[in-house]
């Protein structure tokens, strides 16, 4: 059986279920509304659960239901409608409201943390989120020019901070370390991922493709202390390096470019058992 644990708009269930053909019993997660609404039209009558919930949350779910699946794959990227829909206000490139919420439900969003956090609060979350070296002088900014109503807005005070810029906008830092921070990216993946692995039935696979090093990082630390070469090792590591778009795959998606997708199995207990002896 195979678990999306971020189905979005179904691109890779539509692929990875087509070639299986074991719709019975699969489930796709999205905290999206949207996305929910869309994933219902295209996979109906298919025999699959749909949950409209973040992946964590599913995933204790199903943990909780004795669930266990074959795959389960993660795409930890924001979806393109949320970049190109200017009303979900993920993108500086396109003015709109500062949202940036995942889940339209939830109380915390891109306004309240511009606007209402402090210097020192907003600075924390472009260093630790967004690895920005002028984090303080972007927050003092940002601060001494409240309120701040659009993503415009915020974009043209980040861009006064800069000295000179050429291909990267200097939005690009600030922008990424708020959205992980409006819906707790981080946070989640560190949590599903021991549940994940919980989920997999033997020889089971987990692949998890990630955009920037942050998450990366997470991902391949956790691949690294449950696999390898370690004698309790529950995992074997499929990708010793990380799968990367092609050139030609990069011309015709940009946004491919920082992908990085790692691949895991779960090892049998036999096997363990073996290895060691």
């Amino acid at each position: 059986m195979y678990m999306d644990a971020t189905a979005g708009y179904g691109g890779h269930a539509m692929v990875i279920l087509k070639i299986t053909q074991k719709y019975k019993g699969s489930v796709l997660v999205d905290r999206d509304q949207m996305a929910i609404d869309y994933l219902h039209t295209q996979f109906a009558d298919k025999g699959l659960k749909i949950i409209n919930s973040d992946f964590y949350s599913a995933t204790k779910q199903l943990v909780n239901q004795g669930k266990r699946f074959d795959l389960i794959f993660a795409d930890l990227g924001v979806s393109s409608p949320h970049l190109n829909i200017a009303s979900r206000g993920f993108s500086f490139s396109n003015e709109g409201p500062l949202d940036m919420r995942m889940d339209q439900h939830q109380e915390l969003s891109a306004d309240t943390i511009v606007n209402q956090w402090s210097v020192e609060e907003i600075e924390a979350i472009f260093r630790k989120f967004g690895e920005e070296p002028k984090a303080r002088k972007i927050a003092k900014l940002i601060v001494a020019n409240r309120p701040l109503k659009t993503t415009t807005d915020l974009a043209n005070i980040i861009t006064r901070s800069a000295d000179k810029w050429r291909s990267k906008h200097p939005a690009t830092r600030t922008f990424q370390a708020l959205r992980i921070a409006v819906n707790d990216e981080l946070g989640l993946l560190e949590a599903s991922l021991p549940l994940w692995e919980q989920l997999l039935n033997p020889n089971g696979r987990l692949a998890i493709i990630s955009f920037h090093s942050l998450e990366d990082r997470i991902v391949k630390q956790y691949f690294v202390d449950h696999g390898g070469d370690n004698y309790d090792a529950t995992l074997k590591i499929l990708t010793k390096n990380p799968v990367v778009a092609s050139p030609t795959q990069v011309l015709q998606n940009p946004r491919s470019r920082s992908a990085r997708l790692r691949v895991v199995v779960k090892i049998k207990t036999t096997e363990r058992t073996s290895d060691a002896n």
